[in-house]
């Protein structure tokens, strides 16, 4: 990680993604309040529960899935983070890579009370994609102002 926050709820939290795997993601979990919701281009919920099996469901679709904190900014009971998530989709296959944000809001205990995932899922995930990729990309192009000449 490049910049940790020195914020001690922010920096547990760092801590327990760039650690995270399935025998860990119950210590996450402590970190998130009962009620906490998680939103993300994919998923809107809300209790630790539906949280903890959004990232269960992850390990089981996905191999070696990681994340690497990139940076920290810590204000009072807000939090912006940026990371990069890497995975593969098959034992041996090309390995991928999201970059994004998330931003934090604690409660007065300190735990994570809404967490917001922010990536772009056509850039990052579906342009990546043979044939939606494809449409994506050409779509991109389309919709781009011309650069000034």
């Amino acid at each position: 990680m490049s910049a940790l926050s020195l914020d001690p709820r922010t920096a547990r939290l760092v801590q327990a993604y760039e650690a995270l795997s399935p025998s860990t993601l119950p210590a996450l979990m402590q970190l998130y309040d009962e009620g906490a919701t998680f939103k993300d281009p994919f998923n809107e919920v809300r209790g630790r529960a539906p949280i903890q099996r959004i990232f269960g469901h992850m390990f089981e679709v996905l191999v070696a899935p990681r994340f690497t904190v990139q940076h920290t900014v810590t204000e009072g009971d807000m939090a912006f983070i940026t990371w990069d998530f890497e995975f593969g989709r098959e034992a041996g296959g090309k390995t991928w890579h999201i970059h994004g944000a998330s931003c934090i809001r604690y409660g007065a205990q300190g735990q994570v009370l809404a967490h917001r995932d922010y990536w772009d899922a056509a850039e990052e995930l579906y342009e990546k994609l043979p044939l939606i990729g494809r449409l994506m990309r050409w779509l991109r192009g389309r919709l781009a102002t011309p650069a000034a000449g």
